[in-house]
C-alpha cells in the first residue's frame, strides 16, 4: 500500500512539473540589425579607440563569433536572407527594394515574423530601417515609427511593446540606419568626408562622441590617408551613437522584467560603406560581428569559431522558439503547392541551418565552410559573384568577369575613392585600382596565410587541385539552393 501511494505521488508530482513546463512562456527574441557596420570596428572585436561599451557588455555576458558571415554585401539582399532563411537568389530579392532599384520578394515566400505569429504565437514588431518588399511578405504586426538614425528614440518608442504584460513571447527586430554614409559632407572640413548621419546640432538624447581622425584604426584594405581617416572618424562616431541607444534597449529590457527571458542577436547586414567592403564578396565585405545572449549558452564571454551565415538566423530563432521542424514542414508543402510551373525539385525549406546546438556546445555538425551569394546592388549594378569558403581558402567567381566591376554611387564619390583615383598612385591599400576594377573570373585565396586576399592563388598550377574541388563545392551549392546563375557554367 505504502509503494502504491508512492507511485499514485510520485505520477501527481510529474503530472503538475509537466503541465507547468508546457506553461512556461517561450523566449522573446531582439534580432538588431545595424546598417554596414564591420567586424573591425567593435570594442569587443580588438578596436580599443571606438566606443562600443553597451555592445561590449552584451559580447561579456553572451558569445561571439568570429567567422559569422553575411549572405550578400548589400542591404536588402542581405535582409531578405537573415529573415527568409533562403539566399536572395532564391527569395526574389536580388537587390535593393527601394526607389527605381524596385526589387521584390516572391509572394510565396514565408518569412520569420510571419512563422513566429503563425506558429509559434509570437508578438512581432520592427523599428527603425526596413528596406524589404513586399511588405504583404516581410509581415510584421506593429510598425513602430522613429528615427532610425536616432537608436535612443528607437529603443523609447519600444519601450511599451517590450514591456506589455503578456502570455506571448514578442520578437522585436530593430534596425538602426547607422552607421551607414549618407547626410552630405563635412564642408568645413579640408578632406570632405562624408557625415555617416552625424549632424551638427545632434540628437535628442544623444551624447554626441567625436573622434581625432589621427587616433582611428586604418584597417589593411582601407587606404591609410587624411580622406579616409576623415571619413573613419565620422564612422567611429554613427558608431558610437548607435551603441549609446542599444544600451537604451537593454534597460528597458532590464527594468520591464524581460531580460533574463530574452534572446539577443546583435548584427550587421554587410560590410563597411567602403570600396573593399561593402558590395564586394572580399571578407570585410562578408565576414561581420554576430554576438548573441542565449540563457542556455555554453557560458559567457565565449569566443566561437564555427561558420554561421545570415541564412541560418531564421532556422535558429525559429528553432529557439521551438517550431522549426513544424516550420520546415509547412513550409515545403505550402510552397509546393503555390510554386506553379517550377522545378518539382523545388521547395521553400530553408538553406540555413540552426546553430542553437552551436550556441549550447553540444553541436555534433561541422561549420567549417560557408557560401555568398551577390547579383545586384543598385539596379544598375549587375556584377553576380558567388563565393565558398572553408577554414582555409576561399573562392570567389566572378560571373560578369569581363564587365567593370561597378562601384555604388556613395562609395565612388567617397572622399576614400576619390583621393585615390585622383593621384598619381593608383593603388588602393593593398590593391591595384586597375584589377580592383578588372577582376580575375576565379579569385582564390588562402585566407588563413593570405587575410588581406592579395595573392590570387586562381592561375597557381599548384592550387589546380585545390580551385577544381571549391569550384565543385560551388557548383553542388548553386544547385542545392536554385540558384539561376548554376547555368553559366555551361553557356558562358
Amino acid at each position: 500500500m505504502k509503494h502504491l501511494l508512492k507511485l499514485l505521488l510520485f505520477i501527481v508530482i510529474t503530472a503538475s512539473a509537466l503541465s507547468a513546463g508546457d506553461n512556461v512562456k517561450k523566449p522573446n527574441v531582439v534580432l538588431i540589425v545595424s546598417d554596414d557596420h564591420g567586424t573591425n570596428d567593435l570594442g569587443c572585436y580588438g578596436n580599443d579607440k571606438i566606443k562600443t561599451p553597451n555592445l561590449d557588455k552584451l559580447a561579456e555576458e553572451g558569445v561571439r563569433f568570429v567567422n559569422a558571415y553575411a549572405t550578400s554585401a548589400s542591404c536588402t539582399a542581405s535582409r531578405s536572407a537573415i529573415l527568409s532563411g533562403l539566399y536572395n537568389h532564391a527569395n526574389g530579392l536580388y537587390g535593393h527594394s527601394h526607389h527605381y532599384h524596385n526589387f521584390k520578394a516572391f509572394e510565396h515566400v514565408q518569412t520569420l515574423p510571419v512563422l513566429l505569429e503563425k506558429l509559434a504565437d509570437y508578438r512581432t514588431a520592427r523599428v527603425g530601417k526596413y528596406h524589404l518588399a513586399p511588405e504583404s511578405v516581410y509581415k510584421f504586426q506593429t510598425v513602430l515609427k522613429a528615427n532610425s538614425r536616432n537608436s535612443v528614440e528607437m529603443s523609447d518608442k519600444c519601450k511599451s511593446f517590450v514591456s506589455t504584460s503578456s502570455d506571448k513571447p514578442f520578437f522585436l527586430y530593430y534596425c538602426t540606419s547607422d552607421p551607414h554614409r549618407g547626410g552630405g559632407i563635412v564642408e568645413e572640413s579640408k578632406y570632405k568626408p562624408d557625415r555617416f548621419g552625424n549632424i551638427e546640432k545632434g540628437y535628442d538624447g544623444i551624447v554626441k562622441t567625436e573622434f581625432d581622425p589621427a587616433d582611428v584604426i586604418v584597417p589593411p584594405y582601407l587606404p591609410d590617408n587624411p580622406e579616409c581617416r576623415a571619413e573613419l572618424a565620422q564612422y567611429y562616431q554613427s558608431v558610437a551613437r548607435m551603441d549609446q541607444g542599444i544600451g537604451l534597449l537593454f534597460k528597458h529590457l532590464k527594468n520591464s522584467g524581460e531580460w533574463e527571458n530574452t534572446v539577443i542577436i546583435y548584427i550587421s547586414d554587410n560590410g563597411i560603406a567602403f570600396p573593399g567592403a561593402k558590395t564586394t564578396v572580399y571578407q570585410p565585405g562578408l565576414n561581420l560581428p554576430c554576438i548573441v545572449k542565449y540563457n542556455n549558452s555554453k557560458g559567457k564571454n565565449i569566443v566561437l569559431n564555427e561558420m554561421i551565415n545570415w541564412a541560418d538566423l531564421t532556422p535558429t530563432i525559429l528553432d529557439i522558439a521551438g517550431v522549426l521542424i513544424t516550420a520546415e514542414e509547412s513550409l515545403s508543402s505550402e510552397y509546393n503547392n503555390q510554386k506553379g510551373n517550377w522545378d518539382n525539385t523545388v521547395n521553400q525549406k530553408f538553406h540555413g541551418r540552426s546553430f542553437k546546438s552551436v550556441l549550447e556546445g553540444n553541436s555534433e555538425d561541422d561549420w567549417n565552410e560557408t557560401f555568398g551569394s551577390h547579383t545586384f546592388h543598385e539596379i544598375t549594378m549587375y556584377y553576380p559573384m558567388r563565393t565558398v569558403i572553408t577554414d582555409k581558402y576561399k573562392l570567389i567567381w566572378n560571373i560578369a568577369h569581363y564587365l567593370p566591376y561597378p562601384h555604388a554611387s556613395d562609395l565612388w564619390e567617397s572622399a576614400t575613392w576619390q583621393s585615390v583615383i585622383n593621384s598619381e598612385n593608383k593603388m588602393y591599400a593593398n590593391k591595384n585600382v586597375e584589377k580592383y576594377t578588372y577582376r580575375s573570373e576565379f579569385e582564390l585565396f588562402d585566407i588563413v596565410n593570405d587575410p588581406d586576399e592579395k595573392n590570387n592563388l586562381a592561375d597557381n598550377s599548384e592550387f589546380n587541385d585545390t580551385l577544381e574541388k571549391m569550384k565543385a563545392k560551388l557548383k553542388e551549392f548553386q544547385k542545392r539552393t536554385n540558384d539561376p546563375w548554376v547555368i553559366k557554367w555551361e553557356h558562358e
